[in-house]
């Protein structure tokens, strides 16, 4: 079974992942890495060029690719949630997570990054506020069980985390 987390961008879905995975001794996937690597360029060329239309039907095989796969820590990107077959995926395919940050934390931590390209407006903070209002039901309705991120550590997240989980057969095992 898979330990997937969904959640805001920025809100530490790729690090707080790679630290659970390691604990776990899980493989780790980012499925905004993963889609990258076939598209052989960046998520934000593509969206400019193609469309978000075109980038979520690819999110969609990846998110069903990788929920369906071996057991494995995902992060997903943060507008996975938007598609109901994404969101029915993830739960089906093992424990979802929900990092959940206010669009005030999320500026903080992002307000220099250029990377992301629906944050790239004249006021980031207005549109994280916009995306957060249209997907917090849809994480809270994709997830098992939610974890506020606003202050905790990594390590105190990724405890916070392990002890959600169910027990895990096998040396693998959280304990």
């Amino acid at each position: 079974m898979n330990i997937t987390l969904v959640g805001m961008p920025g809100s530490g879905k790729t690090t707080v992942g790679r630290h659970l995975a390691r604990r776990l001794r899980l493989p780790f996937f980012d499925s905004d890495h993963v889609i990258e690597e076939r598209l052989g360029c960046s998520i934000r060329e593509f969206f400019e060029r193609e469309g978000e239309a075109a980038f979520r039907d690819l999110e969609q095989q990846v998110i069903a690719e990788l929920a369906q796969g071996p057991a494995a820590v995902i992060a997903t990107g943060g507008g996975a949630v938007l598609r109901e077959a994404n969101r029915n995926a993830l739960r089906a395919g093992g424990s979802v997570v929900y990092l959940r940050s206010s669009p005030e934390e999320l500026y903080r931590r992002l307000r220099n990054d250029t990377t992301r390209p629906l944050l790239q407006v004249a006021d980031p903070l207005e549109r994280l506020r916009q995306m957060y209002a249209q997907r917090d039901a849809l994480y809270r309705e994709a997830a098992h069980f939610v974890i506020e991120t606003a202050r905790p550590s990594v390590p105190r997240l990724v405890h916070m985390i392990l002890a959600q989980l169910p027990p895990r057969e096998g040396p693998a095992g959280a304990a």
